[in-house]
């Protein structure tokens, strides 16, 4: 097994080639801020919240899928990168219908999380009060496409994971948006399993299960990193 040396913010990091920069951050134990992450599932840096700055050069790089390189320099707190996440945080709010305090994962949401640890008080850009639909005609679950940040969580567990391939990403700029069985209801999908991964890997309250009310939506995160690893390692192969 070839390791890799690098420093991050100073800290010298010993690491296995082909992790990523992420990988390594959280083994220096530093924190970098992702919404589109989440352990079990592929990487996409679809949120570029996790940018960092690598010695060298003025290129910004998504830690979640740039791999480690022997040597690298590279930093994550510069004012630079403070200031890029809290505008890229802003717009996430004003291009959306983002409403905490009838939201049902209020107090539980990787949003207002992140929000909070790059310093949101307030967006400077303009509201866009986009026109986009609710879908409650599945029996257990609804989607609420007001509160979706396209972090493309739900359709990476679906097809990586479940395997049931029901969501997608249709359209384009301000029309895209997270769609189940090639647009029609959710409730007509009949490869959804109800198995309710999706609910467990939605950073924020768009996707949820019926009845849950202001601040109620728990998650299971661990369970989505459990079943990654188990297949993974063909621990249920006899």
């Amino acid at each position: 097994m070839s390791v890799c040396t690098l420093t991050i913010d100073g800290k010298d990091v010993a690491i296995e080639a082909g992790a990523t920069l992420l990988d390594a951050a959280k083994e220096a134990g530093i924190e970098i801020p992702r919404l589109c992450y989440l352990e079990g599932l592929s990487s996409v840096g679809a949120c570029r919240l996790c940018m960092v700055e690598l010695a060298g050069t003025n290129k910004l790089f998504p830690a979640c899928v740039t791999a480690v390189a022997e040597g690298m320099e590279v930093r994550t707190q510069s004012p630079k990168l403070q200031n890029y996440r809290r505008m890229t945080v802003e717009l996430l709010f004003a291009e959306g219908n983002h409403v905490c305090a009838v939201c049902v994962a209020n107090g539980n949401c990787e949003l207002q999380d992140v929000a909070i640890a790059v310093g949101m008080d307030h967006s400077r850009f303009t509201y866009q009060f986009p026109t986009r639909s609710i879908d409650i005609s599945h029996p257990k679950f609804g989607i609420d496409r007001n509160r979706c940040i396209l972090c493309t969580r739900c359709v990476r567990v679906c097809d990586e994971i479940e395997g049931a391939h029901v969501w997608d990403v249709a359209n384009r700029g301000e029309n895209c948006e997270i769609v189940a069985g090639l647009d029609r209801p959710w409730g007509e999908v009949s490869a959804c399993t109800s198995c309710g991964k999706c609910v467990d890997a939605c950073p924020t309250g768009s996707i949820f299960r019926k009845g849950e009310t202001t601040g109620e939506k728990a998650r299971d995160r661990e369970k989505l990193e459990f079943l990654a690893q188990a297949r993974q390692q063909h621990e249920w192969v006899r």
